[in-house]
C-alpha cells in the first residue's frame, strides 16, 4: 500500500493503541509540509526563494494530494506566489484533518469519538492495520541507525522530521543526539535535484520558524 509523506508521519503521531496525537502541534505542521514535499516530488509544485509556484496542476491519481493541488492552484492564481509559511499557517488544519481521513480510508486507523467531561466532542484515532507503520520504522532504522542509502522519498521524509525535531516520534526509545547528527546530514538534501533541494530547504526553513514560534508561545 503506497501512503504519502503525510501520512507517513501522522502514523508516527498517532498512538497505536489510544488513538491520541503526540506532538500535535509540531506532527501537524510537518504533515501540511510533507503534502508540499510530496507534490514537488511529483513535479506539481516548485518552490524558490521560500514562495510556491504550481508547476502543473493535472492531478496525481491520489486523493490525498489532488485536494490539496487544487486548493494551491486556486489560491496562489488569486495570491500570486506566496511564501511556503503562508500557505503552512492557512492550510494546516486542514491538511491534517484530510490526511486522517484519507488514513481512515486506507484502513489504517479506525475514527473513534466520545466528550471529554462529557462535555467537549474529541476525536481519537487508534491503530486498525499496524503493517505499515512497521515497515516505515523498520526503514527508518535501516537508514538512520544502520546507514543504509536512502531513497528520495525516505530522504524527505527524515528531513521533515528533521526540521520539526519530531526525532522522538520515529524514535522513541532512542536520545534525540543518538540520531539527530544522521537526520541533520540526510536532511541536507545532497541525495535531490537542485529544485527539490531548494524546496526542501525552504520548507525546513518554514518548519523550523514555525515550531519555535509555537514552542516559544507555549512556554509563555
Amino acid at each position: 500500500m503506497a501512503v504519502t509523506l503525510a501520512e507517513e508521519i501522522a502514523l508516527l503521531s498517532l498512538d497505536d493503541e489510544s488513538g491520541a496525537a503526540k506532538e500535535r502541534s509540531s506532527a501537524g505542521w510537518a504533515v501540511a509540509g510533507g503534502i508540499l514535499l510530496e507534490l514537488v516530488l511529483a513535479e506539481r509544485l516548485t518552490v524558490a526563494d521560500g514562495r510556491l509556484a504550481v508547476a502543473d496542476a493535472t492531478p496525481t491519481g491520489t486523493a490525498l494530494l489532488d485536494g490539496r493541488l487544487a486548493k494551491l492552484d486556486e489560491w496562489t492564481r488569486r495570491n500570486g506566489r506566496r511564501k511556503v509559511v503562508d500557505w503552512l499557517t492557512k492550510d494546516q488544519s486542514t491538511a491534517v484533518r484530510a490526511t486522517v481521513e484519507s488514513l481512515c480510508e486506507r484502513g489504517l486507523v479506525t475514527e473513534e469519538r466520545h466528550r471529554a467531561l462529557g462535555l467537549f466532542p474529541v476525536r481519537r484515532y487508534p491503530e486498525a492495520d499496524g503493517s505499515v507503520e512497521r515497515e516505515l520504522r523498520e526503514r527508518l532504522a535501516s537508514v538512520v541507525l544502520e546507514g543504509t542509502e536512502p531513497d528520495d522519498r525516505t530522504s524527505g521524509l527524515i528531513a521533515l522530521l528533521h526540521a520539526a525535531k519530531l526525532h522522538r516520534l520515529a524514535f522513541p526509545e532512542l536520545p534525540r543526539k543518538q540520531v539527530q547528527t544522521r537526520m541533520a546530514e540526510i536532511g541536507e538534501g545532497q541525495w535531490a535535484g537542485d529544485g527539490v533541494r531548494e524546496a526542501i530547504r525552504n520548507m525546513q526553513a518554514a518548519l523550523v520558524a514555525i515550531t519555535a514560534v509555537t514552542a516559544a508561545t507555549v512556554v509563555m
